[in-house]
C-alpha cells in the first residue's frame, strides 16, 4: 500500500526495457579509423567518450559514507523505470494523437493501464519510499513534466487530486520538480556518471 500511488504513475508511463550487452573488444577485433594529412604528418583522429569529473566526495562520518552509497544503490534502482517511464509517455502520446474520440482515449489508457500493472505491479510494491521520492523527481526530469501533471493530463483532475493526498500520506509531494542545479545537484551528478558508465 506504501507505494501504491508510484504504480499508478508508472503504470501510465512504463514500458518494459531490452537490456542490451555489448560485448568487451579484443586483440581480434578489427575498425576502420580515421586519419588526416597535414603537413606530411598522418593524424589518427577518433572521437572519444566525454568524461565527467565531479570534486572527489569527502565524508566526515561512516553514516555520511553509508548515506551516499545507499543513494547510489537507490538511483541505480529507480533510473531505468523514470527512463521508460519517457519511452512509455512518448508511446502513449503518440497513439492517443491519432485518436478521434475521448472515449477512444479512456478505453485506450484502461487497456495500457491494466497490461502494465500485470506485468509491473509487483516491482513496483518493492521499492521503498525513499526510492519512491527519487522516482518522482526523476520522473520530472525524464519527461519534462512532474508526474502530478501526467496524472491530470492522462487520468484527469480528480485523479490527480486523489494521489497527491495519497502521496502527501508518505510524505512524498507528486507536484516535486527536478532541480539539477539545486537541491538535486547531487542525484545529477549520480545519473551522469551512471550514464557515461562511470559508475
Amino acid at each position: 500500500m506504501k507505494n501504491t500511488f508510484l504504480f499508478l504513475i508508472l503504470s501510465l508511463t512504463v514500458l518494459p526495457g531490452i537490456a542490451q550487452h555489448e560485448e568487451p573488444r579484443t586483440s581480434n577485433d578489427s575498425f576502420t579509423v580515421v586519419g588526416r594529412i597535414i603537413h606530411g604528418d598522418t593524424i589518427w583522429l577518433a572521437e572519444i567518450d566525454e568524461v565527467f569529473i565531479f570534486p572527489e566526495k569527502k565524508f566526515t562520518s561512516d553514516l555520511l559514507r553509508r548515506k551516499y552509497s545507499r543513494l547510489i544503490r537507490n538511483i541505480k534502482v529507480v533510473y531505468p523505470w523514470a527512463k521508460l517511464a519517457a519511452k512509455k509517455l512518448e508511446e502513449v502520446n503518440a497513439v492517443m494523437a491519432d485518436m478521434e474520440t475521448e472515449r477512444e482515449r479512456k478505453e485506450y489508457m484502461k487497456q495500457v493501464e491494466k497490461e502494465l500493472k500485470d506485468e509491473f505491479e509487483d516491482d513496483l510494491k518493492q521499492l521503498t519510499i525513499t526510492q519512491g521520492r527519487i522516482l518522482i523527481k526523476l520522473v520530472d526530469r525524464e519527461t519534462g513534466s512532474t508526474s502530478y501533471e501526467l496524472v491530470k493530463e492522462l487520468r484527469g483532475s480528480f485523479s490527480a487530486f486523489f494521489w497527491q493526498a495519497l502521496a502527501k500520506l508518505f510524505g512524498s509531494n507528486l507536484k516535486s520538480e527536478y532541480d539539477p542545479y539545486g537541491e538535486d545537484k547531487l542525484i545529477e551528478e549520480i545519473i551522469i556518471l551512471i550514464d557515461k558508465g562511470q559508475l
